[in-house]
């Protein structure tokens, strides 16, 4: 039994040293890592100089610190900026005789009714049809129905007293009835005088597009080209740059602008503006209000109130209606709207001279009882001419 007991004894002594000297050969075997190689470090390439490739750094003179000159600090480097140059005012092109002076433009558009009526008037034989056809050319002109009757009524009855007809005695005929149809007693006068003794306070309405704005910058032209001092009142707070573009017609003139925030309240930019102009001693305060379409009653109730408020300081002098003669008849439509928010003193139509609808003229001084005062013959700054009804119907029916 003692003996078995030894063998056990020696068999685990040798299993363990067996076992210690595996464990040992195996550790001998696994070899530490070698230590990473240390990287190589490049000179950073030199910066080239002006006309030379990158090379070496040269060896060059270097100045000390004491020898570097340094500000003193007393007082900080100031850089003068040119001063901003004013723009240049523009004397605008007198306005007596201006229309005129546009005749052609205007005569280029207006010759097809002039013209026309002349052609029907010196047939052999005026019968039913040719003074049918005589109707018809007047209302296709947007002369309107009963001032196309009228005339009609009044051109039968002359050419039969008048029997032979010339050219010459035709074109003197219908000369004297479209003047007398266009009315040449109306005042067409743009009224600038205050009864207190302040500006004079002119408000320019009309719908979105028919150039408003741009009319208001160039009646500003009319009243400085006349003699007087202008300030642009820029109600027009609903349309982006509005009043930028109003700005930029004042200052061609030399006229002060009033403007408020985008999107304020366009009452209160008018009465600011007819505060200053009393303050600045101005002639005219001229107040450009929003292109409001005449379907939205709110837009007009709000009109109505910048009209209210103006009047705080004095009553309007004039109430300028702004429209397109290219819209013809819709035109009307706006003019008596506008008629019922405001007292419409005066029309200016603009675009006349791309127009072959003149009679717009007759007609919406019949549908609201107030004159045309000025017109639109183009693009131009000085292109807006005070009416004068000779002028115009010569331009109509030509030389």
């Amino acid at each position: 039994m003692d003996i078995l007991i030894l063998a056990v004894v020696i068999a685990v002594v040798v299993v363990g040293a067996l076992g210690g000297l595996i464990v040992g050969s195996r550790r001998k075997k696994q070899l530490p890592p070698p230590p990473p190689a240390a990287p190589d470090i490049t000179a950073p390439p030199a910066e080239p100089h002006v006309g030379d490739e990158a090379e070496t750094p040269r060896e060059e003179p270097r100045r000390t610190v004491e020898e570097v000159d340094l500000p003193d600090g007393s007082a900080p480097v100031v850089v003068e900026e040119p001063p901003a140059e004013a723009p240049a005012i523009e004397i605008p092109e007198p306005t007596a005789g201006r229309l005129v002076r546009l005749r052609a433009r205007l005569s280029r558009s207006q010759n097809a009714l002039g013209k026309g009526l002349l052609t029907l008037l010196s047939r052999e034989h005026l019968d039913e049809d040719t003074w049918e056809e005589v109707e018809d050319t007047l209302l296709t002109a947007d002369v309107g129905v009963q001032p196309t009757l009228e005339l009609v009524e009044r051109l039968r009855e002359r050419v039969k007293v008048l029997g032979t007809r010339t050219p010459a005695e035709l074109r003197g005929l219908l000369r004297e009835e479209l003047v007398a149809l266009i009315d040449p007693g109306m005042d067409r006068t743009v009224h600038t005088e205050n009864e207190t003794g302040g500006p004079g306070i002119v408000m320019v309405v009309g719908v979105n597009g028919t150039g408003k704005t741009t009319t208001t910058g160039k009646l500003a032209r009319v009243l400085v080209a006349d003699g007087n001092t202008v300030v642009l009142g820029a109600a027009d707070t609903f349309r982006a740059a509005a009043a930028d573009q109003l700005e930029t017609w004042g200052e061609r003139v030399g006229a002060h602008t009033v403007r408020g925030p985008e999107a304020g309240d366009p009452a209160s930019v008018a009465f600011d503006a007819v505060k200053e102009g009393k303050e600045m001693a101005a002639d005219v305060v001229l107040i450009d209000t929003a292109g409001r379409l005449h379907t939205k009653t709110g837009l007009m109730d709000e009109l109505g109130k910048v009209k209210r408020v103006v009047e705080k300081h004095a009553p309007l002098d004039e109430v300028l209606l702004v429209l397109d003669a290219t819209t013809g008849q819709n035109g009307l439509v706006q003019a008596r709207v506008f008629a019922e928010v405001v007292d419409i003193t005066g029309i200016v139509l603009t675009k006349l001279d791309g127009t072959a609808k003149g009679g717009i003229v007759v007609a919406v001084q019949r549908e609201l009882g107030v004159p045309v005062k000025l017109i639109g013959l183009g693009e131009g700054a000085d292109d807006l001419a005070p009416f004068e009804p000779d002028a115009f119907v010569d331009a109509l029916i030509g030389e």
